[in-house]
């Protein structure tokens, strides 16, 4: 069984509720992660991506940080195997 793909996400980002809606429209599951309520998070997020930006997303090797949902779609297009693991429409 694959694991959730994490969104690292920050209470009050219209970004990050972009991103949010994205995946639910998608029927993806996510373990969403509050970087604001969690400190550890925060840290994992900056040791992750070198910076403390939200959403940001990683499955399995694949990590896309301080995305719009375009900029998510554009460097997913790159990678067909995630699109198909997730069941990402990119259309």
């Amino acid at each position: 069984m694959n694991p959730k793909p994490i969104l690292y996400h920050k209470h009050g980002c219209p970004w990050c509720d972009e991103a949010m809606a994205f995946f639910a429209a998608q029927g993806v599951e996510l373990d969403v992660r509050d970087v604001l309520a969690d400190m550890h998070e925060m840290r994992q997020l900056v040791a992750l991506t070198g910076q403390s930006k939200c959403p940001s997303f990683r499955y399995k090797d694949f990590i896309v940080a301080d995305f719009s949902v375009d900029e998510f779609k554009a460097k997913a297009a790159r990678r067909p195997d995630v699109c198909l693991e997730l069941g990402l429409r990119l259309d």
